[in-house]
Protein backbone atom coordinates (compact mmCIF):
# COMPACT_ATOMS: atom_id res chain seq x y z
CA UNK A 1 0.00 0.00 0.00
CA UNK A 2 1.06 3.90 -0.64
CA UNK A 3 1.91 5.09 3.00
CA UNK A 4 1.18 8.34 4.16
CA UNK A 5 4.44 8.56 6.19
CA UNK A 6 3.81 10.84 8.87
CA UNK A 7 4.87 14.16 9.40
CA UNK A 8 5.16 13.92 13.96
CA UNK A 9 2.82 15.16 16.36
CA UNK A 10 1.02 18.05 16.32
CA UNK A 11 4.22 20.15 18.65
CA UNK A 12 6.06 19.27 15.49
CA UNK A 13 8.20 15.98 17.25
CA UNK A 14 9.83 13.39 14.74
CA UNK A 15 7.05 10.54 14.02
CA UNK A 16 8.13 7.09 14.74
CA UNK A 17 9.27 5.93 11.56
CA UNK A 18 12.91 7.19 11.32
CA UNK A 19 11.57 10.53 10.11
CA UNK A 20 11.67 14.38 11.42
CA UNK A 21 11.27 17.65 9.95
CA UNK A 22 14.76 20.15 8.82
CA UNK A 23 14.47 23.99 8.84
CA UNK A 24 12.39 24.50 6.01
CA UNK A 25 9.83 21.73 7.26
CA UNK A 26 10.80 19.61 4.57
CA UNK A 27 10.69 15.72 5.70
CA UNK A 28 13.89 13.87 6.39
CA UNK A 29 12.87 9.57 5.70
CA UNK A 30 15.85 7.70 7.49
CA UNK A 31 16.11 4.78 5.00
CA UNK A 32 19.06 2.86 6.49
CA UNK A 33 22.24 4.76 6.09
CA UNK A 34 20.45 7.14 3.34
CA UNK A 35 18.99 10.36 4.19
CA UNK A 36 16.54 11.17 1.85
CA UNK A 37 15.52 15.05 1.90
CA UNK A 38 12.70 15.68 0.38
CA UNK A 39 9.20 17.29 0.47
CA UNK A 40 7.31 14.62 -1.13
CA UNK A 41 5.82 12.31 1.90
CA UNK A 42 4.46 9.08 -0.26
CA UNK A 43 6.31 5.55 -0.16
CA UNK A 44 4.84 2.96 -2.15
CA UNK A 45 6.14 -0.40 -1.19
CA UNK A 46 5.56 -2.64 -4.48
CA UNK A 47 4.90 -2.08 -8.22
CA UNK A 48 1.85 -3.65 -7.70
CA UNK A 49 0.54 0.00 -5.93
CA UNK A 50 1.54 2.20 -8.45
CA UNK A 51 -1.51 1.71 -11.09
CA UNK A 52 0.64 0.66 -13.84
CA UNK A 53 -0.80 -0.61 -17.12
CA UNK A 54 -1.03 -5.06 -17.28
CA UNK A 55 1.41 -4.75 -19.83
CA UNK A 56 4.23 -2.28 -18.22
CA UNK A 57 3.97 -4.12 -15.21
CA UNK A 58 4.59 -7.29 -16.93
CA UNK A 59 7.42 -5.61 -18.49
CA UNK A 60 9.11 -4.87 -14.56
CA UNK A 61 8.70 -8.19 -13.75
CA UNK A 62 10.12 -9.66 -17.08
CA UNK A 63 12.95 -7.13 -16.33
CA UNK A 64 13.82 -9.10 -12.91
CA UNK A 65 12.52 -5.98 -10.79
CA UNK A 66 11.02 -7.75 -7.65
CA UNK A 67 10.48 -4.59 -5.20
CA UNK A 68 11.19 -0.91 -5.82
CA UNK A 69 14.22 0.67 -4.69
CA UNK A 70 14.31 3.50 -2.45
CA UNK A 71 14.28 6.51 -4.72
CA UNK A 72 11.12 3.89 -7.19
CA UNK A 73 9.34 4.14 -4.48
CA UNK A 74 9.15 7.99 -3.59
CA UNK A 75 10.12 9.13 -7.32
CA UNK A 76 7.86 7.35 -9.72
CA UNK A 77 4.69 8.35 -8.45
CA UNK A 78 5.26 12.31 -8.12
CA UNK A 79 6.53 11.50 -12.03
CA UNK A 80 3.18 9.41 -13.07
CA UNK A 81 0.95 12.51 -11.80
CA UNK A 82 2.57 15.03 -13.70
CA UNK A 83 4.87 16.51 -11.18
CA UNK A 84 8.18 18.03 -11.50
CA UNK A 85 10.70 16.07 -9.88
CA UNK A 86 14.09 16.12 -8.41
CA UNK A 87 15.60 12.80 -7.76
CA UNK A 88 18.77 11.91 -6.61
CA UNK A 89 20.15 8.77 -5.76
CA UNK A 90 23.53 6.69 -5.49
CA UNK A 91 24.61 4.84 -8.48
CA UNK A 92 23.01 1.74 -9.17
CA UNK A 93 20.21 1.85 -7.34
CA UNK A 94 17.87 2.06 -10.07
CA UNK A 95 17.37 6.06 -10.93
CA UNK A 96 17.02 4.86 -15.12
CA UNK A 97 14.04 2.72 -14.54
CA UNK A 98 12.56 5.45 -12.20
CA UNK A 99 12.28 7.68 -15.33
CA UNK A 100 11.68 4.78 -17.72
CA UNK A 101 8.34 3.02 -15.89
CA UNK A 102 7.08 6.99 -15.72
CA UNK A 103 7.23 7.88 -19.30
CA UNK A 104 5.79 4.11 -20.04
CA UNK A 105 3.26 4.67 -17.37
CA UNK A 106 2.01 8.18 -18.95
CA UNK A 107 2.88 7.78 -23.07
CA UNK A 108 -0.62 7.30 -25.41
CA UNK A 109 0.87 3.83 -27.21
CA UNK A 110 -1.78 5.09 -30.34
CA UNK A 111 -0.19 8.31 -30.97
CA UNK A 112 2.84 7.80 -33.28
CA UNK A 113 4.25 11.49 -31.57
CA UNK A 114 7.16 12.03 -29.78
CA UNK A 115 5.83 12.20 -25.96
CA UNK A 116 8.99 11.95 -24.09
CA UNK A 117 12.74 12.77 -24.10
CA UNK A 118 15.51 12.24 -22.38
CA UNK A 119 18.94 13.85 -22.72
CA UNK A 120 21.89 11.93 -21.30
CA UNK A 121 25.91 13.08 -21.49
CA UNK A 122 27.11 10.51 -22.72
CA UNK A 123 26.57 8.47 -26.20
CA UNK A 124 27.11 4.95 -24.14
CA UNK A 125 24.82 6.22 -21.51
CA UNK A 126 21.52 7.67 -24.22
CA UNK A 127 22.33 3.81 -25.86
CA UNK A 128 21.99 2.14 -22.30
CA UNK A 129 18.75 3.88 -21.21
CA UNK A 130 17.30 3.36 -24.88
CA UNK A 131 17.65 -0.66 -24.06
CA UNK A 132 16.01 -0.23 -21.20
CA UNK A 133 13.10 1.63 -22.21
CA UNK A 134 12.78 -0.71 -24.60
CA UNK A 135 13.14 -3.81 -22.83
CA UNK A 136 11.04 -2.48 -19.71
CA UNK A 137 7.91 -0.99 -22.20
CA UNK A 138 8.41 -4.94 -24.54
CA UNK A 139 4.68 -5.66 -24.20
CA UNK A 140 3.69 -2.26 -24.70
CA UNK A 141 5.52 -2.18 -27.99
CA UNK A 142 6.92 0.97 -27.19
CA UNK A 143 8.68 2.64 -30.22
CA UNK A 144 12.17 4.14 -28.69
CA UNK A 145 15.05 6.09 -30.76
CA UNK A 146 18.79 6.25 -29.61
CA UNK A 147 19.46 10.05 -31.20
CA UNK A 148 23.39 10.64 -30.98
CA UNK A 149 26.36 11.75 -32.42
CA UNK A 150 28.94 9.32 -34.17
CA UNK A 151 25.59 7.42 -36.34
CA UNK A 152 24.14 8.44 -39.66
CA UNK A 153 22.05 11.42 -39.92
CA UNK A 154 20.08 9.69 -42.43
CA UNK A 155 18.89 7.16 -40.34
CA UNK A 156 18.15 9.58 -37.22
CA UNK A 157 15.95 11.15 -40.18
CA UNK A 158 14.01 7.93 -41.52
CA UNK A 159 13.28 6.62 -37.35
CA UNK A 160 11.84 10.23 -36.20
CA UNK A 161 9.73 10.35 -39.81
CA UNK A 162 8.31 6.61 -38.89
CA UNK A 163 7.56 8.46 -35.12
CA UNK A 164 9.07 7.36 -31.84
CA UNK A 165 6.71 7.48 -28.65
CA UNK A 166 10.66 8.25 -26.53
CA UNK A 167 13.43 9.48 -27.87
CA UNK A 168 17.07 9.15 -25.68
CA UNK A 169 19.52 10.98 -26.83
CA UNK A 170 22.85 13.68 -26.38
CA UNK A 171 22.06 17.32 -26.56
CA UNK A 172 24.58 18.23 -29.62
CA UNK A 173 22.24 15.79 -31.96
CA UNK A 174 18.76 16.10 -30.31
CA UNK A 175 18.97 19.80 -31.11
CA UNK A 176 20.54 19.71 -34.71
CA UNK A 177 17.41 17.57 -35.19
CA UNK A 178 15.09 19.73 -33.97
CA UNK A 179 16.68 22.39 -36.25
CA UNK A 180 16.34 20.58 -39.30
CA UNK A 181 12.49 20.21 -38.01
CA UNK A 182 13.44 16.30 -38.28
CA UNK A 183 12.36 15.49 -34.89
CA UNK A 184 8.95 17.01 -33.78
CA UNK A 185 8.59 17.99 -30.07
CA UNK A 186 4.52 19.47 -30.81
CA UNK A 187 3.50 16.44 -28.55
CA UNK A 188 6.41 16.22 -25.72
CA UNK A 189 4.72 15.81 -22.25
CA UNK A 190 7.99 15.20 -20.31
CA UNK A 191 11.95 16.06 -20.40
CA UNK A 192 13.95 14.34 -18.74
CA UNK A 193 17.80 15.52 -17.56
CA UNK A 194 19.91 12.04 -16.57
CA UNK A 195 22.75 12.75 -14.70
CA UNK A 196 21.95 16.02 -14.59
CA UNK A 197 24.78 17.59 -12.56
CA UNK A 198 27.22 16.05 -15.47
CA UNK A 199 25.03 18.11 -17.88
CA UNK A 200 24.55 21.06 -16.46
CA UNK A 201 27.80 21.96 -15.25
CA UNK A 202 29.64 20.89 -18.27
CA UNK A 203 29.25 22.71 -21.79
CA UNK A 204 26.31 21.11 -22.19
CA UNK A 205 24.18 24.13 -20.60
CA UNK A 206 23.79 26.38 -23.49
CA UNK A 207 22.54 23.38 -25.75
CA UNK A 208 19.91 21.93 -23.19
CA UNK A 209 18.54 25.97 -23.04
CA UNK A 210 18.17 25.75 -26.59
CA UNK A 211 16.42 22.74 -26.56
CA UNK A 212 14.01 23.75 -24.12
CA UNK A 213 13.17 26.62 -25.60
CA UNK A 214 11.65 24.55 -28.33
CA UNK A 215 9.85 22.14 -26.44
CA UNK A 216 5.81 22.88 -25.35
CA UNK A 217 5.56 25.39 -22.26
CA UNK A 218 3.85 22.99 -20.28
CA UNK A 219 6.02 20.25 -20.50
CA UNK A 220 7.15 18.24 -17.26
CA UNK A 221 10.42 18.37 -16.04
CA UNK A 222 12.58 15.64 -14.63
CA UNK A 223 16.27 15.98 -13.29
CA UNK A 224 18.04 13.01 -11.66
CA UNK A 225 21.57 12.72 -10.82
CA UNK A 226 23.57 10.33 -7.89
CA UNK A 227 25.46 13.88 -7.06
CA UNK A 228 23.46 17.80 -7.18
CA UNK A 229 25.95 20.54 -6.28
CA UNK A 230 24.25 23.68 -5.20
CA UNK A 231 24.94 25.17 -9.08
CA UNK A 232 22.84 23.00 -10.59
CA UNK A 233 19.77 23.27 -8.25
CA UNK A 234 20.25 27.05 -9.29
CA UNK A 235 19.83 26.49 -12.68
CA UNK A 236 16.69 24.07 -12.02
CA UNK A 237 14.91 27.14 -10.78
CA UNK A 238 14.60 28.76 -14.50
CA UNK A 239 12.67 25.82 -15.84
CA UNK A 240 11.17 23.90 -13.54
CA UNK A 241 7.72 24.52 -11.30
CA UNK A 242 7.18 24.38 -7.65
CA UNK A 243 9.57 20.53 -7.50
CA UNK A 244 9.14 17.57 -5.79
CA UNK A 245 12.94 17.57 -4.26
CA UNK A 246 13.96 13.57 -3.26
CA UNK A 247 17.61 14.25 -2.06
CA UNK A 248 20.22 12.41 -0.51
CA UNK A 249 22.53 14.79 1.45
CA UNK A 250 25.79 14.39 -0.49
CA UNK A 251 27.92 13.48 2.96
CA UNK A 252 24.92 10.73 3.53
CA UNK A 253 25.75 9.16 -0.29
CA UNK A 254 26.19 5.66 1.02
CA UNK A 255 28.99 3.48 -0.37
CA UNK A 256 27.25 0.36 1.82
CA UNK A 257 28.17 -2.96 -0.11
CA UNK A 258 31.39 -1.59 -1.72
CA UNK A 259 34.30 -2.58 0.14
CA UNK A 260 37.20 0.11 -0.60
CA UNK A 261 40.82 -0.59 -0.12
CA UNK A 262 43.88 1.47 -1.32
CA UNK A 263 47.53 0.33 -2.30
CA UNK A 264 50.55 2.02 -0.99
CA UNK A 265 52.03 2.08 -4.77
CA UNK A 266 54.97 5.40 -3.77
CA UNK A 267 55.55 6.21 -7.48
CA UNK A 268 53.35 6.08 -10.57
CA UNK A 269 56.22 3.59 -12.37
CA UNK A 270 55.35 0.90 -9.78
CA UNK A 271 51.47 1.05 -10.74
CA UNK A 272 51.66 -1.36 -13.81
CA UNK A 273 54.04 -3.81 -11.85
CA UNK A 274 51.51 -3.65 -9.18
CA UNK A 275 48.44 -4.17 -11.31
CA UNK A 276 50.10 -7.28 -12.51
CA UNK A 277 51.09 -9.06 -8.99
CA UNK A 278 47.29 -7.76 -8.32
CA UNK A 279 45.70 -10.21 -11.15
CA UNK A 280 48.60 -12.75 -10.53
CA UNK A 281 47.19 -13.05 -7.33
CA UNK A 282 43.56 -13.02 -7.41
CA UNK A 283 40.36 -14.75 -10.07
CA UNK A 284 37.94 -11.87 -10.57
CA UNK A 285 35.26 -12.46 -13.25
CA UNK A 286 34.93 -8.74 -14.79
CA UNK A 287 36.57 -5.52 -14.06
CA UNK A 288 36.72 -2.43 -15.19
CA UNK A 289 40.26 -0.11 -14.48
CA UNK A 290 39.42 3.49 -14.74
CA UNK A 291 43.26 5.74 -15.70
CA UNK A 292 42.57 9.88 -16.12
CA UNK A 293 44.49 9.87 -19.78
CA UNK A 294 43.61 8.02 -23.15
CA UNK A 295 47.32 7.51 -23.42
CA UNK A 296 47.27 6.13 -20.10
CA UNK A 297 44.71 3.82 -21.10
CA UNK A 298 46.60 3.07 -24.45
CA UNK A 299 49.85 2.00 -22.39
CA UNK A 300 48.32 0.02 -20.03
CA UNK A 301 46.40 -2.34 -22.69
CA UNK A 302 49.74 -3.04 -24.30
CA UNK A 303 51.58 -3.53 -21.05
CA UNK A 304 48.36 -6.31 -19.62
CA UNK A 305 48.02 -7.64 -23.37
CA UNK A 306 52.23 -8.36 -23.36
CA UNK A 307 51.59 -9.85 -20.35
CA UNK A 308 48.53 -12.61 -21.82
CA UNK A 309 45.80 -10.59 -20.14
CA UNK A 310 42.76 -10.52 -22.26
CA UNK A 311 41.93 -7.24 -22.28
CA UNK A 312 39.73 -4.65 -23.92
CA UNK A 313 40.12 -0.32 -24.14
CA UNK A 314 37.78 2.80 -24.32
CA UNK A 315 38.22 6.11 -24.61
CA UNK A 316 36.71 8.90 -26.43
CA UNK A 317 39.32 8.86 -29.84
CA UNK A 318 37.85 5.74 -30.62
CA UNK A 319 34.53 5.73 -33.17
CA UNK A 320 31.16 4.98 -32.25
CA UNK A 321 31.34 1.82 -33.81
CA UNK A 322 34.13 1.15 -32.26
CA UNK A 323 33.11 2.20 -28.75
CA UNK A 324 29.51 -0.05 -29.19
CA UNK A 325 31.74 -3.51 -30.20
CA UNK A 326 33.65 -3.48 -27.44
CA UNK A 327 30.75 -2.61 -24.60
CA UNK A 328 29.83 -5.64 -26.66
CA UNK A 329 32.52 -7.87 -26.12
CA UNK A 330 32.50 -7.10 -22.78
CA UNK A 331 29.35 -7.92 -21.71
CA UNK A 332 29.40 -11.42 -23.09
CA UNK A 333 32.65 -11.38 -21.21
CA UNK A 334 34.82 -12.61 -24.39
CA UNK A 335 36.90 -9.98 -22.53
CA UNK A 336 37.39 -10.01 -18.84
CA UNK A 337 39.30 -6.52 -18.01
CA UNK A 338 37.91 -3.03 -19.33
CA UNK A 339 40.30 0.02 -18.90
CA UNK A 340 38.80 3.02 -19.61
CA UNK A 341 38.65 6.90 -19.08
CA UNK A 342 36.06 8.79 -17.25
CA UNK A 343 33.87 8.87 -20.23
CA UNK A 344 32.46 5.53 -18.68
CA UNK A 345 31.89 6.27 -15.14
CA UNK A 346 28.71 7.16 -15.49
CA UNK A 347 25.47 4.98 -16.40
CA UNK A 348 27.32 1.48 -17.75
CA UNK A 349 25.49 -1.24 -16.27
CA UNK A 350 27.73 -4.15 -16.08
CA UNK A 351 25.93 -6.72 -14.21
CA UNK A 352 28.83 -9.28 -13.22
CA UNK A 353 31.52 -6.50 -12.40
CA UNK A 354 32.48 -7.25 -8.74
CA UNK A 355 35.95 -4.98 -8.81
CA UNK A 356 36.58 -1.41 -9.55
CA UNK A 357 40.45 -0.19 -9.88
CA UNK A 358 41.20 3.18 -9.96
CA UNK A 359 44.65 2.98 -11.51
CA UNK A 360 44.63 6.90 -11.24
CA UNK A 361 41.88 8.41 -8.35
CA UNK A 362 39.64 10.94 -10.12
CA UNK A 363 40.70 14.12 -11.28
CA UNK A 364 36.75 14.96 -10.34
CA UNK A 365 35.73 13.57 -6.65
CA UNK A 366 32.51 13.74 -7.57
CA UNK A 367 33.60 11.03 -10.36
CA UNK A 368 34.62 8.09 -7.21
CA UNK A 369 31.21 7.41 -6.52
CA UNK A 370 30.47 7.11 -10.35
CA UNK A 371 33.08 4.96 -11.34
CA UNK A 372 33.15 2.69 -8.30
CA UNK A 373 29.43 2.57 -8.41
CA UNK A 374 29.77 0.13 -11.66
CA UNK A 375 30.79 -2.28 -9.27
CA UNK A 376 28.02 -3.99 -6.71
CA UNK A 377 25.08 -2.50 -8.45
CA UNK A 378 21.14 -3.13 -7.58
CA UNK A 379 22.49 -3.97 -3.74
CA UNK A 380 25.31 -6.24 -5.32
CA UNK A 381 28.87 -6.51 -2.89
CA UNK A 382 31.82 -5.08 -4.79
CA UNK A 383 35.14 -3.90 -4.42
CA UNK A 384 36.74 -0.78 -5.04
CA UNK A 385 40.74 -0.90 -5.31
CA UNK A 386 42.45 2.45 -5.40
CA UNK A 387 46.32 2.92 -6.46
CA UNK A 388 47.71 5.80 -3.88
CA UNK A 389 50.94 7.37 -4.60
CA UNK A 390 52.96 9.42 -2.02
CA UNK A 391 51.46 12.85 -3.41
CA UNK A 392 48.00 11.00 -4.00
CA UNK A 393 47.18 10.86 -0.04
CA UNK A 394 45.71 14.28 0.14
CA UNK A 395 43.25 13.49 -2.16
CA UNK A 396 42.29 9.95 -0.76
CA UNK A 397 41.91 12.07 2.56
CA UNK A 398 39.44 14.44 0.34
CA UNK A 399 37.46 11.93 -1.06
CA UNK A 400 36.97 9.70 2.67
CA UNK A 401 35.31 13.39 3.81
CA UNK A 402 33.82 14.19 1.20
CA UNK A 403 31.79 10.93 0.84
CA UNK A 404 32.17 10.55 4.74
CA UNK A 405 33.77 7.48 4.26
CA UNK A 406 36.78 4.92 5.31
CA UNK A 407 39.41 3.58 2.69
CA UNK A 408 41.59 0.83 3.78
CA UNK A 409 44.83 -0.59 3.13
CA UNK A 410 44.41 -3.25 0.52
CA UNK A 411 45.14 -6.43 3.17
CA UNK A 412 47.12 -9.30 2.03
CA UNK A 413 44.50 -12.03 1.74
CA UNK A 414 42.42 -10.05 -0.92
CA UNK A 415 41.70 -13.30 -2.68
CA UNK A 416 39.42 -14.25 -0.06
CA UNK A 417 37.28 -11.39 -0.30
CA UNK A 418 36.60 -11.59 -3.83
Amino acid sequence: MAQQSGYGDANGQPGGDGQEKNAAGDLITRDGDQVIESNWNEVTETFDDMGLKEELLRGVYAYGFEKPSAIQQRAIMPCIKGRDVIAQAQSGTGKTATFAISILQNIDINNPECQAMVLAPTRELATQIQKVVLALGDYMKVQCHACIGGTSIATDQVKLGAGQHVVVGTPGRVLDMISRRIFRVNSLKMFVLDEADEMLSRGFKEQIYDVFKNVPSNVQVVLLSATMPPEVLQVTKSFMREPIRILVKKEELTLDGIRQFYVNVDKEEWKVETLNDLYQTVSIAQSIIFCNTRRKVDMLTQKMSEKDHTVSSMHADMTQDERSNIMREFRSGSSRVLITTDLLARGIDVQQVSLVINFDLPNNRENYIHRIGRGGRFGRKGCAINFVTKDDFRLMKDIEQYYNTKIDEMPTDIANLL
